[in-house]
């Protein structure tokens, strides 16, 4: 029988003083070091490439909204290459996968790897302690991964500002609401938060599955499902949302909840909407000269017509209560998991 296969002992039994914080911490340096080198290569050139290419996003912007008259070919042109400067960051979805992998491929194999080996068992027999090993592991881990996470938001922020101010111009530049659902969750404190709780995931599902590879695909799974259910059900509701009737150009950067259409107070199907739109577009569409004057004159006309159009949507200047509550729930999210991880470490490890 060797160290490896030797029952580990509970923690009160164990003969060995136990190791100190500062030595454990140490020890955790030493065993993650290439994960942690890891993350800070992917983060590291992801903030390369924001600043290179938010620089050149800030110059074009500069320039585009500096041009007279506005009107012009030149302003056009210059209009047109703000628009199509960086086009794969600017949904923000590159950045979105981030908190993703680094629970995924940093997160799982935390314990997970050592459970499918079978070194933990050493390391309760050196005065470690199963849930002293626990913490150590994981808490050090989370903070570091979510202060980097953190530090990148900063930038992400800088660099999608001129999409947002873009939001209160006049002009045909590329625009991106405040509550928007791409570049929310990277930015502010959701940014750092959501990594956390995407480290917390993993070492969960490590810890349960006991298994490096099925641990990161159940991590992916479950960070996937998360994150649309907060989009789809969760953040539209933080706060309720405004509700407004007749008001056919809500602030540019409010973000839609819903739209419908009654008449007579009888809410009216889509399906009913569009056979309508159908029949009234080819009467009306005479009158606008533009794209977005042509959206003004259908509803307008409908409302002629006895219907009323309602929408509901969550002003962008929610922008910071929605991200404090987003923020608090996931940290306290990630701290129940993480103290899930604990207990089950306890329980169920040896």
């Amino acid at each position: 029988m060797t160290a490896l296969t030797l029952p580990a002992r509970r923690d009160e039994d164990a003969s060995l003083p136990p190791v100190s914080w500062r030595q454990m911490a140490w020890v955790t340096w030493r065993q993650h070091r290439m994960m942690l080198a890891g993350v800070a290569v992917v983060l590291g050139a992801l903030a390369v490439t924001l600043v290179i290419a938010g620089l050149r996003l800030h110059h074009a912007f500069a320039a585009a909204i500096a041009c007279r008259p506005v009107t012009s070919l030149a302003c056009n042109n210059l209009v047109s290459t703000f628009n199509g400067t960086n086009g794969f960051l600017a949904n923000g979805y590159v950045l979105q996968a981030v908190p993703a992998l680094i629970g995924a491929f940093a997160g799982a194999p935390v314990l997970a790897r050592e459970l499918e080996t079978g070194t933990f068992r050493y390391a309760w027999t050196q005065g470690f302690g199963r849930w002293r090993w626990t913490l150590a592991k994981l808490v050090p881990l989370a903070v570091t991964v979510a202060v980097a996470a953190g530090a990148l938001s900063l930038l992400s922020a800088w660099y999608y500002q001129p999409y947002f101010a873009a939001d209160n111009l006049n002009l045909s530049l590329a625009s991106t609401p405040s509550l928007d659902s791409g570049t929310f969750g990277i930015r502010g404190i959701a940014f750092a938060a959501w990594t956390l709780a995407a480290f917390a995931i993993g070492a969960l599902a490590g810890m349960l599955i006991r298994r490096v590879v099925p641990a990161i695909a159940a991590t992916l799974a479950v960070y996937v499902g998360l994150g649309a259910a907060t989009v789809l059900y969760l953040r539209p509701h933080y706060l309720t949302p405004v509700l407004t009737r007749n008001v056919f150009l809500p602030p540019a950067s409010a973000s839609y909840v819903s739209q419908w259409w009654t008449k007579g107070g009888r809410r009216q199907s889509p399906f009913a909407m569009t056979r309508i739109y159908d029949q009234l577009v080819p009467g009306v569409s005479s009158k606008a000269q533009k794209v977005h004057e042509f959206y003004q004159v259908v509803p307008r006309y409908l409302t002629q017509h006895g219907y009323t159009e309602w929408t509901r949507y969550q002003p962008g200047s929610r922008f910071w209560p929605f991200q404090w509550i987003e923020g608090g729930w996931l940290i306290v999210l990630s701290a129940l998991l993480i103290a899930a991880t604990v207990w089950l470490v306890r329980r169920r490890a040896a």
